[in-house]
């Protein structure tokens, strides 16, 4: 059985994935609890603490999917295909949760706003590290990791806003069609035209 503090996170991001965090109010998060606003404060400081509490706990879940394999050895395109399918399944298995992390973050106070980048900057940073050990191995070709890295990020967050459950692609084919597309424009090979 769900705590009421969860039920008012996963209300909550139905309302800030859907209408934006600055045009939900806590009237609305209550009114979709069937509750009384003065209510919903004996559970939660304030919006801004529920947003904090959604978006850690998708940081953690993108941490938990990509870390472990940015940091075992083994060949970059591998490596880079398995973070990409573990970033598609955080963000297909919890949508809402992901479009609030990726997308109304800038809304937390300074503190905890400059945490995020933090952690938003270091998991970037996995990314980083395997498409420049893919480059000094001779198995990518990137140029600028950082870049090649805020483009494989970019247009994965993309999905966020457009993925649907009952589309007509699956997590596990988006997640290899992705990694298709991003490594077939990696792919160091010796007949790459200058």
């Amino acid at each position: 059985m769900q705590t009421r503090r969860r039920q008012i996170e996963d209300v909550a991001s139905t309302l800030f994935s859907s209408r934006g965090y600055a045009a939900t109010g806590m009237r609305d998060i209550a009114k979709a609890l069937d509750l009384q606003g003065g209510s919903l404060y004996s559970h939660i400081p304030s919006k801004e603490a529920v947003l904090a509490a959604i978006v850690e706990e998708a940081a953690e879940a993108f941490h938990a999917a990509a870390r472990p394999i940015a940091e075992r050895p083994g060949p970059a395109p591998e490596r880079l295909r398995e973070m990409v399918a573990a970033h598609v399944r955080v963000v297909t298995g919890g949508r809402e949760r992901a479009k609030v992390f990726l997308f109304e973050w800038t809304f937390l106070g300074e503190e905890r706003r400059a945490a995020i980048s933090r952690s938003r900057a270091a998991y970037q940073g996995y990314f980083e590290r395997v498409l420049a050990e893919g480059v000094a191995a001779g198995e990518l070709a990137a140029p600028d990791p950082k870049l090649a890295a805020v483009l494989v990020l970019s247009a994965m967050n993309a999905m966020a806003h457009w993925y649907r459950p009952d589309g007509p692609l699956d997590p596990d084919t988006l997640a290899e069609r992705y990694a298709d597309l991003f490594l077939g424009g990696l792919q160091a090979t010796h007949e790459r035209m200058p």
